[in-house]
């Protein structure tokens, strides 16, 4: 609670009650839009305005806008409007006056300040423009999140442009948000030299763009506007992540971006500013005309639109598992559909789509419904377990009501989905933001962009999401022949994408590939005579990787000898595997590492303190994570932000990203096994081939770390406490150049650790709802013969 925004509160609310159309702001010193709202009326009141409405319009624009700029000096004892701007300015954090209603030395400086803070040129008048950004929301530092490369930009954009009529001061807050896109846009729009700028990417400004491609060697303006574009879309998540920043002169590290950025995109790969690059760093349709070998329609794709198709350079295709009742649309595949599209060279995509059109249609309960309707559907059609199902987000959700309704809708679809034994995997068609926050929270293998709807909030200030497979971007008429039919022109993402699938009734696993291997190997360790074999598979897969004097300190060196026999019997090491739970790639090498460690080295008696073997696995991330943290804290100030928004999910990069977890969990699981007396083929078998992988998050969580009060004991141990040799060796090599856990203050450590305890809390408690209502099926299952 601020004092001084309840002063705002009470002081805007007693002046103003009175007023035609006046909406009381909540006293609890809290800021928020419905304090800025109020704060707006009580200036439309003194400007003349009634009934006053919480909206800063163009009528009270206007009516600013003749009033004319305040200046030090302006109004006498206890003046409102400029009380309502001194009480604007606390609301926005300056210290806005040391009396009320007289603009003074202390508002002049707190404007110039702003000001400052928005790229303006200096000064401390308040003209229109700028009176309308204090009694908004927008902030003018760093946020966590943000960046200050970014914040540069914003305060660049706003000091060129800010007096421009089209033009609305933006934040500078270091993040890319849809005002931020607009800014960008209607920036541009100045210098291709439009008449009337609104922020469309419409004919003029394609037309404007196709005429004024960038290339290494040239400089200015639109080189300027280019790179900044470019910043806004990045990281390009190749490995490692590609960044760049803005510049005035196309140099040779532009054009690297660039390059990866086209190749993300699936655009030719040129390193130069051509109109398609340029389109698709401004708009989620990118260039809507360009080739494309994906598409999706409602219409059944019968052998001559198959044909038709194939011909045109089609290979990929999404079509409906279900028509909901009481449709006029009849958009499911048909009898006979899916052989027709397989014999013709075509991959299929299957959608489920139940209305989903508006925000009721989206709750917990009914994502498990529809998850029970697309399992029964495909699984009717026979595609093969792992097959990714799109379920739908056909509108325009908020933030808000992402967070709200969309995320827990696909918490019951993964929940359905694990009950029928997680035959098929999740992936998300919705707009960019939709699609990276879905998959963020729930895990989403692969997202399919809604992209032709540009105008979508979503679609507007967000990159492209780093798992996205398919993006819709035109809609169009087929005619041929006497046969007409709508269809979707889809940009496929090759490496890295959704494959598709080309065949049905396959009895085909995933994992298979990966238990077949480790078989194999396990029988070479046999014949190979010495030693454990279960030691000797892991040994042999981590033997690339994690055999440096690091490891082999910890926990010693590999059999060279079985190496080289191994090797000498025709086997390579096996890199990754598609995880049969969720469809992501599960580093084979990262997971025996693992798995080897706490094989070796077990868990102490005394739950409180961690294993030199935990180094191998959960600590050996953590540490290196929080030496990310310290790089970015001034993005993160806040440790616990930064493990809710980085630790273990997918699509984010981090040293301890979803893959590293899951590692984690297996390698810890698998090894419990083995110290158990299981071979690791059975292991193998009954956890990827079995359903052991559907609690990994829970059973891991259980056994290791037993409780959220023993979780933070081991956090804290791994960070600072233990005086294991190895576990001090790795703490100071993995953390590095940064400051070491116990210098920080304590508070603000609690928060890092609080963070990794409440990211595996948050996945244990997503799993254990998805294990009841598995378990709750299989008693079903169980009971259904004996009732009938």
């Amino acid at each position: 609670m601020d004092p001084k925004v309840k002063e705002a509160q009470v002081w805007v609310n007693a002046t103003y009650a009175g007023t035609s159309g006046y909406v009381p702001c909540p006293e609890d010193g809290l800021i928020g839009w419905s304090t800025m709202y109020s704060l707006v009326m009580g200036l439309q009141h003194e400007l003349g305005i009634s009934p006053v409405v919480a909206a800063f319009g163009p009528t009270t624009m206007s009516r600013l806008q003749t009033l004319g700029e305040l200046n030090q000096g302006w109004g006498g004892k206890d003046d409102r409007i400029v009380r309502i701007l001194q009480h604007g300015l606390f609301c926005k954090g300056y210290w806005g006056a040391n009396t009320y209603g007289t603009f003074d030395g202390v508002t002049a400086a707190a404007v110039a300040g702003l000001r400052s803070n928005m790229g303006l040129p200096p000064g401390s008048s308040v003209p229109a423009s700028i009176f309308r950004c204090i009694l908004n929301l927008d902030a003018y530092i760093v946020l966590a999140g943000g960046t200050e490369k970014v914040r540069g930009i914003q305060q660049w954009l706003n000091g060129r442009y800010w007096q421009k009529d089209a033009y609305t001061i933006g934040p500078c807050d270091g993040i890319y948000s849809r005002d931020v896109q607009q800014s960008l846009m209607i920036a541009l729009q100045y210098e291709l030299g439009i008449s009337s700028p609104n922020g469309a990417f419409g004919p003029a400004t394609q037309a404007g763009l196709r005429t004024h491609s960038v290339q290494q060697g040239d400089s200015g303006i639109f080189v300027e506007l280019f790179s900044a574009a470019c910043v806004f879309n990045e990281p390009v998540p190749f490995d490692p992540e590609v960044f760049t920043t803005q510049r005035s002169t196309f140099d040779a590290k532009l054009g690297e971006f660039v390059s990866a950025f086209q190749a993300f995109s699936q655009l030719q790969v040129n390193g130069r500013g051509d109109y398609s690059t340029w389109a698709q760093l401004l708009v989620s349709t990118g260039d809507p005309d360009r080739p494309v070998a994906g598409c999706d329609t409602r219409f059944e794709i019968t052998a001559s639109r198959a044909q038709w198709l194939f011909n045109n350079g089609y290979r990929a295709i999404g079509r409906y598992l279900y028509n909901p009742p009481g449709s006029t649309l009849d958009k499911d595949i048909k009898p006979g559909e899916l052989t027709t599209i397989f014999n013709a060279g075509l991959r299929v995509l299957p959608i489920f789509q139940d209305n989903a059109r508006q925000l009721s249609d989206f709750t917990y309960t009914q994502g498990y419904q529809h998850a029970l309707k697309a399992h029964e559907r495909a699984n009717a059609y026979g595609f093969a377990r792992g097959t990714v199902i799109y379920f739908a987000v056909d509108y325009d959700a908020t933030g808000e009501e992402i967070d709200s309704a969309v995320v827990p809708y696909f918490q019951g679809i993964q929940a359905g989905l694990s009950s029928q034994g997680k035959r098929y995997v999740h992936g998300v068609y919705g707009s960019r933001n939709v699609c990276a926050k879905v998959t963020k929270n729930t895990y989403a293998r692969f997202s399919y962009i809604s992209g032709m709807s540009w105008g979508f909030s979503g679609n507007l200030g967000f990159p492209l999401p780093s798992n996205w497979s398919f993006n819709q971007i035109k809609e169009f008429q087929v005619i041929t022949g006497s046969d007409t039919f709508d269809l979707d022109r889809d940009v496929w993402r090759g490496e890295g994408g959704d494959p598709g699938q080309s065949s049905v009734n396959s009895t085909a696993s995933p994992a298979d590939e990966f238990i077949s291997y480790i078989k194999k190997l396990y029988a070479c360790a046999q014949e190979y005579g010495k030693g454990n074999p279960n030691q000797l598979v892991m040994e042999y897969l981590r033997s690339r990787e994690y055999n440096d004097l690091r490891w082999i300190a910890l926990i010693g060196s590999v059999d060279d000898g079985f190496v080289d026999f191994a090797n000498k019997k025709g086997f390579s090491i096996m890199a990754e595997f598609q995880d049969p739970y969720t469809g992501y790639q599960i580093g084979v090498e990262h997971l025996m590492a693992t798995a080897n460690g706490h094989f070796l080295i077990p868990s102490p008696v005394d739950t409180n303190l961690m294993a030199e073997g935990d180094i191998a696995g959960w600590a050996g991330d953590l540490l290196t994570f929080y030496g990310d943290w310290r790089n970015e804290s001034a993005s993160y100030s806040s440790g616990y932000t930064y493990c809710m928004e980085k630790l273990g999910k997918p699509g984010i990069a981090s040293s301890f990203d979803f893959d590293d977890l899951a590692c984690d969990a297996d390698g810890y699981l698998l090894a419990q096994r083995l110290r158990n007396g299981v071979d690791i083929v059975t292991a193998v078998q009954d956890y990827y081939g079995g359903t052991g992988g559907l609690k990994r998050f829970s059973d891991y969580y259980q056994q290791r770390f037993i409780n959220a009060e023993t979780c933070l004991a081991l956090a804290h141990d791994a960070l600072v406490t233990s005086i294991f040799e190895k576990i001090v060796i790795a703490r100071t090599f993995l953390i590095g150049p940064h400051e070491p856990p116990i210098t920080l203050p304590g508070n603000k450590l609690k928060e890092f650790e609080q963070g990794f305890a409440d990211s595996l809390l948050s996945r244990v408690g997503m799993e254990r709802k998805m294990s009841q209502t598995y378990q709750q099926n299989q008693r079903k299952l169980l009971i259904s013969p004996r009732t009938k």
